[in-house]
């Protein structure tokens, strides 16, 4: 069985057991968070709409961190100009417990 789920204006197919990094959520490590916004919940059929109206995924805060430094690097050509930036996203990463049906 798998789910659907929509968390930091993303979207991503998860079963349980699984461990996904998302947007930054605000609880600590060891934390049960639950996500509300399932969209969809596959297995043997597939289930959408108002099927999952009441349908939520447990998940167990494991750690919060940064991400690797993506470099920013704007650049116009024959006048000079140039910018250097990085940047380092926030993420938690999750174990997915259960799929509440």
């Amino acid at each position: 069985m798998y789910a659907i789920i929509a968390t930091g204006g993303k979207q991503y197919k998860v079963s349980e057991g699984d461990v996904i990094r998302v947007e930054k959520l605000d609880a600590e490590v060891g934390d049960t968070v639950t996500f509300d916004s399932v969209l969809a919940i596959g297995g043997d059929s597939l289930a959408v709409g108002d099927a999952v109206a009441k349908a939520s995924v447990s998940a167990t805060v494991m750690d919060q961190g940064k991400a690797k430094k993506v470099i920013v690097y704007k650049y116009k050509r024959k006048s000079g100009y140039h910018k250097k930036n990085g940047h380092r996203q926030l993420y938690t990463e999750v174990t997915i417990d259960k799929i509440n049906a």
